[in-house]
């Protein structure tokens, strides 16, 4: 199956337009490929945090994460911001069906390494992927909440970045992160600079350069994991620019296309 998974980021999902989800419900309609949506919610998790007087706070990017902040991360993500992506994608014609991580243990996780200071956050372990393609057999688009689950029925707050990474690995799928920016970029002296392509080495030398920074870092080392798992491209693309997903699908030069190191030998 021709696969893309489309990670969703949070910061940008109140201002996507209608012609966004158009474009991923074409795309789905016409056959051209088999789209998979993976979402955040960081803002809005944040705002509610606030709301509830519940202190938060983030280690290279990713979101320290105890109970009391889980109960709110799954409220907003598999509550509110899954069905309101559903929603969007049906009110243009597209048939989606929002779904949980932790349902049927879609996500499998396991606590990150540095879970001593992150807390319940998780990492994949494993995709059921017969669940996605029963989803996309029935003619609907996936919509994914990265809330994952463990064997002993745990639950973890997983990046959506990583979660988008993992599904796109399982699948062996096209990977594309959407943002509110033309892709990665440098400010020198004033002038902005846009990497169209960046091999893995590149990509980690700018995060030792802290030229990318925040949560722009998981979302460059999921692309970079992606790579070297099983995903055949990564591109982060501006989700504002219309039909920006079919220019990639395309090959037109469109954001920032992430390439493994070892096809920089075969150019």
């Amino acid at each position: 199956m021709n696969y893309l998974v489309i990670k969703c980021g949070g910061s940008v999902l109140e201002r996507l337009p209608q012609s966004f989800y158009k474009n991923i419900a074409e795309l789905h309609q016409k056959g051209i490929c088999k789209p998979v949506i993976v979402h955040g919610g960081g803002p809005l998790i944040s705002s509610l945090l606030t709301k509830l007087g519940v202190n938060t706070t983030f280690e290279d990017g990713l979101r320290v994460t105890t109970k009391e902040v889980l109960n709110v991360v799954e409220m907003v993500l598999s509550g509110s911001v899954n069905k309101q992506i559903v929603e969007s994608l049906q009110k243009v014609g597209g048939n989606a069906y929002g779904i949980s991580g932790v349902d049927g243990a879609l996500l499998q996780a396991a606590p990150t390494t540095s879970a001593e200071k992150l807390g319940f956050v998780g990492e994949v372990v494993q995709v059921k992927t017969k669940l996605i393609d029963q989803i996309l057999d029935q003619d609907f688009i996936p919509v994914i909440s990265p809330v994952g689950i463990d064997r002993e029925g745990q639950k973890y707050n997983i990046n959506g970045d990583v979660a988008a990474s993992a599904v796109a690995q399982a699948l062996g799928a096209k990977l594309c992160f959407i943002s509110d920016i033309p892709g990665i970029y440098a400010e020198k002296n004033g002038v902005t600079k846009t990497f169209h392509e960046l091999s893995q080495s590149e990509a980690e030398s700018l995060i030792e350069q802290e030229v990318i920074t925040g949560g722009m870092i998981p979302k460059v080392r999921a692309a970079i994991d992606g790579l070297t798992h099983n995903v055949d491209q990564v591109v982060i693309l501006n989700g504002m620019e219309t039909n920006s997903i079919t220019h990639f699908l395309e090959g037109k030069k469109i954001g920032t296309k992430m390439i493994a190191d070892r096809e920089m030998y075969h150019v």
